[in-house]
């Protein structure tokens, strides 16, 4: 009887071996073009939603931060790190709150293999899990590791992990703000939808190492899709995206080019918390070069209410979440550091239409949620069996002096204004690149607006200290509890010659 018992064990043991490693080397073809997983899409969104992830076990899905955290992958079963390739893939397990996972597949010139998830893989420390609990399962993402600040040491680059979600380095600074593939009914009447990856294939790179190709299929309730990740690092990372949606229900509001970031305060609100450290965020303005070649920059805000902006626009030229101030002495914070994290520039490719640059922000009382929300809107909705093509490159950076090619503002200052309760006093700096040249000397045009609001004590000068010039004023609102549009910029023989600054002010 015990050795009846042993057997099945044993035969068990190796039917769950096999399974674990079904597909492995096997070739699937043919190889991936984003053509081909545009008709995937298409076929998905013709049929009805299918949710393709595997249940987990109740032991995986109750683990706590600390447990899954303990889970790691061993590096060195990295892909490709035995051929030397300067591109690495790792891979993340599912547990805890992570529950999203995905099919890999590894493409190699006309060869394209499954790549199903492996326990070996991985280290789990403390855990103690069975094959019970890891039968089925798939990877949660995957990262790709590159020798992005020095040559003896890979880097993580970019980070998939999370419905369409991911995030990447450009050389020297850490991870901040978030990107996506879609959104959709963001801050709307409509519940918000997350569509998911549920397919990856990565193509091998070459020894050059100088970038990477991805192709992703994702779905969801509402929309099915394909995206084209073509990756290349350095000073400046840039991801050369192709995105395809078909509509499985009708498409309103969508956004393209979705960007999640945190602010929790700054110059323009920081006395609301009692914080030891001056500012902190990850990203501190939204920036718009839109069709008309009007650079706009909109200071972010945390005021407690939900915030929508829509900034319309025909055939926009880029728009982006930036944080801009880059000194250690405005965050003083040894630990999160947040003076080294990215900024991200959408600049689209070919014309996009009509639509609106969309910017959420959503009121937090601490720095753990992402509050900040931007993305392109497209004006036509999608109707069922309708589909959408966008290509765009997505920078990520920490400085680029084109973007704006015109001066910025570097600072905004606001509090009450003496004697008027109603009023408020607003503390512009901008800097542009002969402004110290011309010091205090130069005789520059201040245009100053407030769409529903009344201005008074409009003044600038030069601020020989910070080496900006100064534009202070003060606005009334017109209407009780009524937002003010305002916007300033600076000008020099007719012609902007910094971005445009707008701020709504809700009284």
């Amino acid at each position: 009887m015990n050795h009846r018992i042993i057997k099945l064990v044993a035969l068990i043991v190796v039917v769950f071996i096999f399974q674990s490693m079904e597909g492995r080397g096997a070739t699937r073809g043919p190889a991936p073009t984003f053509e081909r997983i545009k008709e995937m899409a298409r076929d998905l969104a013709v049929a009805p939603y299918k949710d393709t992830r595997v249940p987990l076990s109740k032991t995986l899905e109750t683990l706590s931060y600390d447990q899954t955290r303990d889970i790691r992958f061993n590096v060195k079963e990295s892909v490709w790190r035995r051929e030397h390739l300067p591109f690495q893939l790792q891979f993340f397990h599912p547990g805890g709150g992570q529950k999203d996972q995905i099919d890999m597949h590894l493409v190699d010139g006309d060869n394209v293999k499954d790549f199903p998830f492996d326990r070996d893989l991985f280290d789990y420390g403390k855990n103690d899990l069975s094959w019970f609990d890891l039968r089925g399962i798939k990877y949660s993402g995957f990262r790709i590791h590159y020798p992005l600040n020095t040559t003896e040491y890979l880097d993580e680059l970019i980070v998939f992990q999370g419905a369409s979600y991911f995030r990447a380095l450009p050389k020297g600074l850490i991870y901040g703000l978030s990107a996506r593939t879609v959104a959709i009914n963001c801050a709307s009447d409509q519940p918000e939808e997350f569509p998911r990856f549920q397919d990856f294939w990565v193509v091998r790179p070459d020894k050059e190492g100088r970038s990477i190709q991805l192709y992703g299929l994702l779905d969801g309730p509402s929309v099915a899709g394909a995206a084209s990740f073509l990756i290349e690092p350095g000073v400046e990372t840039v991801i050369h995206m192709r995105v395809a949606l078909f509509a499985r229900t009708n498409l309103v509001n969508y956004g393209i080019a979705p960007l999640t970031s945190m602010y929790w305060f700054g110059k323009n609100n920081a006395r609301r918390f009692d914080e030891f450290r001056p500012e902190v965020h990850d990203s501190d303005g939204l920036l718009i070069l839109n069709g008309k070649d009007e650079w706009l920059w909109r200071t972010l805000e945390n005021t407690g209410p939900l915030r929508l902006s829509a900034f319309h626009d025909v055939n926009p030229k880029g728009f982006g979440l930036l944080q801009r101030e880059r000194n250690f002495s405005c965050y003083e914070d040894l630990e999160t550091m947040y003076h080294r994290r990215p900024s991200a520039w959408v600049r689209p490719v070919g014309a996009w239409g009509e639509g609106a640059v969309r910017l959420v922000e959503i009121g937090t009382w601490s720095e753990f949620h992402d509050n900040i929300v931007t993305y392109w809107q497209p004006a036509k909705a999608l109707k069922p069996g309708e589909s959408a093509e966008f290509a765009y490159d997505l920078i990520w950076y920490e400085d680029n002096p084109n973007i704006p090619s015109l001066g910025r503002l570097v600072s905004v200052r606001s509090g009450l204004t003496l004697n008027q309760s109603n009023a408020r006093k607003f503390v512009l700096d901008f800097v542009w690149p002969s402004l110290v040249r011309d010091g205090a000397g130069v005789k520059p045009e201040v245009v100053v607006n407030a769409d529903g609001g009344r201005l008074s004590g409009i003044s600038d000068e030069y601020n020989p200290y910070d080496r900006t010039w100064r534009v202070a004023f003060d606005v009334t609102p017109e209407k009780a509890s009524t937002p003010v549009e305002l916007r300033a910029v600076i000008r020099k023989d007719g012609v902007p010659c910094t971005e445009t600054w707008t701020y709504l002010w809700m009284p």
